[in-house]
């Protein structure tokens, strides 16, 4: 799955795994406190059941840590991704 490629969109206050393309899963977020705020995952209809949301959670947590952010994970689904994979959860705030 490593040929999907997330990139933070700071002017649509989201970031976006890329599918050929376009668009295929986003979380959005709010910076507060000095922290970054996840506050809702999405992925598009027709790309749903082919992990997009795993990676886009795995590499936005990964380029997070790079830029030394912390993270509120508000978002149902990254609190659960944290949780199951608790090599990010020195990121939480």
């Amino acid at each position: 799955m490593s040929d999907y490629v997330v990139q933070d969109n700071p002017a649509r206050h989201r970031f976006e795994l890329l599918v050929e393309g376009e668009v295929g899963a986003l979380a959005t977020y709010h910076v507060r406190d000095g922290a970054v705020m996840i506050l809702h995952t999405e992925t598009a209809p027709e790309m749903q059941g082919r992990g997009l949301a795993s990676e886009l959670a795995r590499q936005t947590l990964d380029q997070l840590r790079e830029r030394g952010d912390r993270v509120i994970p508000s978002c149902p689904f990254f609190a659960r991704y944290i949780n199951e994979h608790p090599e990010y959860a020195d990121l939480v705030k």
